[in-house]
């Protein structure tokens, strides 16, 4: 069990390492938007597009999956509001805790751990946290002045394409398949060494608070878990994916909302920094939860 977790968690760990390294090593602080939106735009799409028509997800018969994607979001919401915060605004802190890294880390670390035959489910609870993420999250953060951005998120067109699709995927062209494969190839990759820069480019201020938030968002995961757990008839297999998903750090684009809609950015930045660099400890004990348990 330990060299596989070693197999699992060691080349997502590598990949951002080599990124947060190569961070370091430049003279001017490397300018990630242009990838970072790039990868955003065009290769996630491509890559949820590519997911789903290779691995065609009936929505009927995963609706336990997708009910289970869009609980693990709320219930630590309404958790986290329940609990009394203080020096982080309230809507920061709640957004930064519900929206989980299902991107740069969730979709390797799953794929890795859980085989690649999983992909279709993978990809469904990310498009999942990128729809609420888009609308609900920003909602939190706007005060309801841009509810309808995630109608603006290719990722979610690509989804809806690659659900209508799959059925008529021995149709297209070889070529079709071949180039919009191997633009969603690139998107992992560059996921995980974006969030290695991003980490250089950071330092952790408020550790003491950046700690305690973190810690409260795993508690609000860990309750989520049993609740969802026993209301869904999850299979094995999607029960591995909620709970790897539940408990993932905050994702890096909370930063780059809270920033843009000025709810705390410095503090959210930290907590997304400490949160990813607590996952190297946390990360490898649920991915060995999961894998014995189920």
């Amino acid at each position: 069990m330990p060299l596989t977790l070693l197999n699992i968690v060691l080349p997502v760990a590598a990949v951002a390492v080599l990124g947060f390294l190569f961070g370091r090593r430049q003279a001017r602080r490397p300018d990630m938007d242009f990838i970072n939106h790039a990868n955003v735009m065009v290769f996630c799409p491509a890559l949820v597009f590519s997911a789903l028509l290779d691995n065609p997800v009936d929505l009927v018969h995963s609706w336990p999956l997708v009910a289970a994607g869009v609980l693990i979001i709320i219930v630590p919401g309404v958790l986290l509001a329940l609990m009394p915060q203080r020096g982080v605004a309230r809507r920061a802190f709640l957004v930064t805790g519900m929206f989980r890294n299902t991107g740069n880390v969730g979709i390797p670390l799953m794929m890795l751990a859980y085989g690649r035959h999983l992909m279709g489910d993978i990809v469904v609870l990310f498009v999942l946290s990128n729809l609420m993420h888009f609308s609900l999250g920003l909602i939190l953060l706007s005060r309801s002045s841009s509810r309808w951005m995630w109608l603006r998120n290719p990722n979610i067109w690509a989804a809806v394409s690659g659900v209508l699709l799959a059925p008529y995927r021995h149709n297209f062209p070889p070529f079709v398949a071949t180039l919009v494969e191997m633009l969603g190839q690139i998107a992992i990759p560059l996921m995980l060494f974006s969030l290695g820069v991003r980490l250089a480019q950071d330092r952790i201020d408020q550790l003491g608070l950046a700690l305690r938030i973190n810690a409260l968002y795993l508690l609000a995961g860990l309750l989520t878990l049993p609740i969802v757990l026993w209301m869904l008839p999850l299979t094995p297999e999607w029960s591995r994916l909620v709970v790897l998903s539940a408990m993932l750090p905050p994702a890096v684009l909370n930063y780059l909302l809270c920033e843009q809609y000025r709810a705390d950015p410095r503090i959210v930045a930290s907590v997304v920094l400490l949160g990813n660099v607590m996952s190297l400890v946390t990360i490898p004990l649920v991915v060995w939860v999961t894998l014995v348990w189920w």
